[in-house]
């Protein structure tokens, strides 16, 4: 099962400015997430922005030789519809490029139920809550759907939320895992989340399995006191962009 991962960055954050290009070993956090990407089979698309601070992102693309696509700057539903008709692609899976350490095996677990008839498998609870061990499998069609009537500058950064309310949507959160849910923060918004990320690559590599964070957080649990503290600034700034974007 081949499964398209659009990876999704862009350089613009305020939290960490330009964090996919800070080193994770001895390349950035892009390249290692083309690196991990294509270590699970997954075939990498960089979708990124026509903004000019993100043509260092399509070299990066292009150095690595990895198709990239380039849209809107706030509109990621249109973004990953153009990138779907471009290179003719029926469904996709999500990787967030703030999630270094997602893991392949919940990937295909979430991809292989869009083939029970869903059009968008949701993360699992443990991921969405900062786990960050797997995104949104969707297909093209619903993205198509999503799109209509929307203009391009739209802010769609919290795109399930357009998605959710297309009439006749057929969609399933994947669940948690039986086994090495990861429930600490994960994912890369600030310096300390960096530290901790870094942290954990030092002791098990960038190609390290869902279960070996696990043991290694298990076996090493005042490690995580290096970002608990952002956790709740984190889940306040997504509830603030979701609020934001639906009072547009």
């Amino acid at each position: 099962m081949r499964i398209s991962a659009f990876i999704t960055v862009r350089s613009a954050s305020t939290r960490l400015p330009n964090k996919c290009f800070l080193p994770f070993g001895n390349v950035t956090v892009l390249e290692h997430m083309i690196i991990r990407s294509r270590h699970y089979g997954f075939d990498p698309i960089i979708c990124t922005t026509n903004e000019k601070e993100d043509d260092r992102i399509e070299y990066i693309a292009i150095d690595n030789n990895v198709n990239v696509y380039r849209g809107p700057k706030a509109n990621k539903l249109q973004r990953w519809r153009d990138c779907c008709r471009y290179f003719n692609i029926d469904a996709f899976h999500s990787v967030d490029a703030d999630d270094p350490f997602f893991c392949g095996d919940e990937v295909r677990r979430s991809f292989s139920l869009l083939g029970q008839n869903y059009d968008m498998v949701s993360p699992s609870p443990s991921s969405s809550g900062g786990g960050a061990t797997v995104g949104y499998s969707i297909t093209s069609n619903i993205i198509e759907k999503a799109c209509r009537g929307l203009n391009k500058d739209t802010d769609t950064e919290m795109m399930w939320s357009y998605i959710e309310k297309i009439d006749g949507l057929k969609s399933i959160a994947l669940s948690d895992p039986l086994l090495f849910v990861i429930k600490n923060r994960m994912t890369l918004d600030y310096h300390e989340d960096y530290i901790l990320l870094e942290a954990i690559r030092l002791m098990i590599g960038g190609l390290a399995t869902r279960e070996q964070v696990f043991n290694v957080i298990k076996n090493n649990p005042d490690i995580v006191n290096i970002n608990a503290f952002r956790s709740e600034e984190w889940a306040q700034g997504q509830k603030d962009k979701l609020f934001k974007q639906e009072g547009a």
